[in-house]
This record gives structure tokens, sequence and C-alpha cells, in this order.
């Protein structure tokens, strides 16, 4: 996966280092020889790749724009509200594409630490705002699951771009921790998901955040809590002394996810089944089966599930994209909302750590969708 992710996510980047290596080798090396005119030409053949997976990523704009459309509708932007109306089309300064960043997490977190369960370090969370926006403005929510296959990650980590970007926007962002396997097993990662609901449900309003308008966001780990709090609202499994918390959300963006746990679809890796087993629910699928399909997001669809936003790589290494397909189908199948998919095209798993080429229009793509939930909540679509 990493070496997938530095040529799928900085093609531009390995480029130059590989002309640079194959320039020092050729001192010594004679071009005019066999063996120099066989690395030119294998330099060359990767040099057309990376330029390749270059343009797949400058394509990921009209990949994401095309989803939207199929799923939303051509006018989907129609009716946005101007204090939140989405831009398009602003492209990545030369020094942004040289030097991509992670994001600027000191610029936009303003409450760090706020504990929302019991469960110390691991039940912290921390609120993203801009400085200037009125603590009584109510503005739409973005809570952030972190991924780390269950067992590791941390919310000062992951989404660092997804986050700056929406704070300047004028998004309340909420990042969570939650308790990891080994140490707590299933289904402590979702009840924390839950509860850090619950907990933005109640105290948003004094971070000048909108209880009534809350999204999901996750990758790898986090897009499958992502994906199965949003169908699991309100179930008293998950809501351990807070079953009576209405913890309905408004929107969902799980990214390279997990969904099908139990495998029914067929799409599902058989390594992350069976590591499930043994380190993060402790049981195998013939010894609970209604607990695992208790944890599958494919097996929880129903009508009311809230808008979602599915996005996934061809070349996942990790959670392979099959089962990401036979979700969104499903999906379409059970939802009387709105389901779109994006499938990105050479992505690897974990693409989103740095404001690259695709991460911009990701990003990009993202508000686009949540803008359009948040213009049409309330009110029926046309």
């Amino acid at each position: 996966m990493a070496l997938g992710m530095l040529t799928s996510e900085l093609p531009l980047h390995t480029l130059a280092i590989q002309t640079a290596l194959t320039l020092r080798a050729s001192r010594r090396t004679p071009l005019r020889s066999w063996r120099g005119g066989a690395a030119i030409g294998l330099s060359a053949a990767s040099a057309a790749g990376l330029l390749r997976l270059h343009r797949a990523a400058n394509r990921s704009g009209h990949v994401f724009e095309a989803a939207l459309i199929e799923g939303l509708g051509s006018s989907y932007l129609d009716g946005v509200a101007p204090a939140i109306r989405t831009r398009q089309g602003v492209p990545l300064t030369r020094g942004e594409v040289s030097v991509p960043t992670m994001g600027r997490r000191k610029r936009y977190l303003r409450a760090e630490n706020l504990s929302y369960g019991p469960a110390g370090k691991r039940n912290l969370l921390d609120v993203w705002r801009r400085d200037d926006l009125p603590l009584d403005g109510r503005a739409p929510v973005l809570i952030q699951v972190h991924g780390g296959a269950w067992v590791m990650g941390h919310k000062a980590q992951q989404a660092l771009p997804l986050l700056s970007h929406m704070a300047e926007l004028g998004w309340i962002c909420v990042s969570i921790n939650y308790r990891l396997s080994p140490t707590d097993l299933w289904p402590a990662h979702i009840q924390d998901v839950m509860a850090a609901i619950a907990w933005t449900k109640a105290n948003i309003a004094d971070h000048g955040g909108d209880p009534d308008f809350i999204a999901l966001s996750g990758g790898s780990a986090g897009g499958h809590l992502t994906a199965l709090a949003a169908l699991s609202a309100n179930d008293p499994r998950f809501q351990p002394g807070f079953e009576d918390v209405d913890t309905t959300v408004q929107a969902a963006v799980p990214i390279y996810g997990q969904y099908d746990n139990t495998n029914r679809s067929g799409g599902s890796n058989p390594t992350t089944i069976a590591f499930l087993a043994e380190k993060i629910l402790g049981t195998t699928v013939d010894d609970d089966l209604e607990g695992w399909e208790a944890s599958s997001p494919i097996c929880r669809l129903h009508a009311d599930a809230p808008p979602m936003f599915v996005i996934h790589g061809t070349n996942d290494a990790f959670l392979p994209v099959e089962q990401a397909r036979a979700f969104v189908a499903a999906a379409r199948d059970e939802s009387s909302n709105p389901v779109v998919y994006a499938e990105l095209p050479y992505a690897q798993h974990g693409f989103d750590g740095l404001r690259t080429t695709r991460v911009h229009h990701l990003v990009n793509a993202i508000e686009r969708f949540l803008t359009h939930v948040h213009s049409t909540a309330g009110r029926p679509e046309t």
C-alpha cells in the first residue's frame, strides 16, 4: 500500500526522484551500452506510467462531478445557501502541487481533548471552527471518525485536509477518538461513535454548531463506523446508558470503508474477515451470526437511511472495491435517500492523508455533496 500510495498520489514527485536516479546511474553506465539502453527504456516506460497516473488524479474532479450528478441530479447545486455556497474550479497552485500539506489543524482547532465519555483519552474529541463564526450561528456540523483497522489511530492524525477545508467554509468539525481493540472488543468502537454523536447533539450549540444537522465522515475502519452509525441510529445495543438519545444523523461520507463483515456479497477480503474474528469481534460468523450482521453496514440498510456519499479506489489493497460496489447497489435498492458513489481509478487505500491533486478534488466533492444535503434538509428533493 505504501509503495502504491507514493506512485498513485505523488506521481510527479516519484518521476522527479526516478529521473534524478537515472541521471546519476548514467554516469556509471554508458548510455550506448546494452545495459544503459535497457535502463533508459525502463525509465521511459515508468515515466509514461507515472504521467498517466498524474492525468488520472487530475481527472478525479470529473469522476466526482459525474458521480454527484448521477446521484443527485444535474441541478443539485440549485438552492444552495449563499453562506456556504460551494466553490468550484479553484485549482491547486504550483506550490501546493509541489509541497502537499496535511491541513491547518492549529489554525482551526478551538477546543481540544473534550471528554464525551468515561474511557479516558479514547473518549476525547476536538472541535474545529473559524474564529469569526458567531456562537449562535448554528453552523452545520461534520464529525470525523479516524481509521486504523479498529486497533490504532488518533483524532489528530487523519482527514486533516478535509477538516481544514470544511472549517474554512464555515462548518463546525468534530474529530473523535474511540476505544480500540484488542484492549476493548466490539461493540465498544461503535458505542463510542454513538456516544460522540450524542455529545455533539447536546453540546455543539455552545460552539456555534447546529445539533439538528450532523454529518459523519471517516476512512477505512472509520468508513465502516461512519456507515454503520448512520444506519444504526437509536439501536439500544450501541447506546448503553443513553438508549433514549436520538442519534440520527443527516448525512454520511464513508471513504474506502469495510461494509460487508459477513461477506454476503462475496466482495470482502477473507484476511479482513479473519482479522475481525480474531482481534475485533472475538467470535466467528458461525458462532454469532446475529452479532456479525449487526456490525455489518450492508446488513443494516433501510429505507430511511440518510443520504450517503461512498468513495473508494479501484486499487485498494486492503478493502476490495468490489464490496463497496455491492454495498452501494444494495443501498440504492433499500434507501429512499440519495446514494452517491465515486470510484477513483488507481486510488489506493488511505489515499487522503495529504492534499494532493486527487485529495483536492475529494474535499471539494465532499463539500458539494454536504452543501447540497444541508441546503435541502427539511424539504423534499425535486
